[in-house]
């Protein structure tokens, strides 16, 4: 059996995104406890010069839309980067996960081969949609959502690898297989 571009992208962006969504909860519960206002977490950085957690969802939640849209040939939505609070990071998710879910395999399949061009550290960069897909999306999509657990972990939210990588579940077994 070999392995589609939808098998390679959507699956894996909305396991990502989930475990993107396990991961707040668990800073949520954590700022609840330890009496912190959510916006210290929400607004925390790793440097001075890297973007805070919530802009790192926002661009995990940008590179999972636009890289499918890409991928589909299709216009990604566009979400205003408003989010504030916990709950509006979740709906952010929630919206990409939606927008996800509505792209069907048939869409992506094929896709390897198709010509684009994306603008990259401001440079009009072309891709293939297999090479795009390798060499770039995939990379900047878990490069946001780690910096969004290291920003966590660096602020003392009991998360380990175990909650990155999330569960391991016949869903996900099955939504690859497919």
């Amino acid at each position: 059996m070999s392995l589609s571009m939808y098998q390679a992208s959507v699956p894996v962006f909305v396991r990502g995104l989930d475990n993107l969504a396990v991961l707040l909860d668990q800073a949520e519960e954590f700022a609840a406890v330890r009496q912190i206002h959510p916006s210290v977490l929400i607004e925390a950085r790793l440097f001075p010069d890297m973007f805070p957690l919530a802009r790192q969802v926002q661009l995990a939640s940008d590179a999972a839309r636009r890289a499918v849209a890409r991928l589909a040939g299709i216009k990604a939505p566009v979400f205003e980067d408003i989010e504030v609070t916990f709950a509006d990071l979740h709906e952010r998710i929630a919206r990409t996960r939606e927008f996800l879910d509505e792209i069907g395999a048939w869409r992506v399949d094929g896709s390897e081969s198709r010509e684009f061009a994306v603008k990259v550290g401001g440079q009009e960069t072309a891709f293939t949609g297999l090479s795009y897909l390798l060499s770039f999306a995939l990379p900047n999509f878990f490069f946001h959502v780690t910096t969004a657990y290291d920003i966590l972990r660096h602020n003392g939210v009991p998360v380990g690898k175990a909650d990155y990588l999330g569960r391991f579940d016949e869903h996900f077994a099955l939504a690859i297989a497919s």
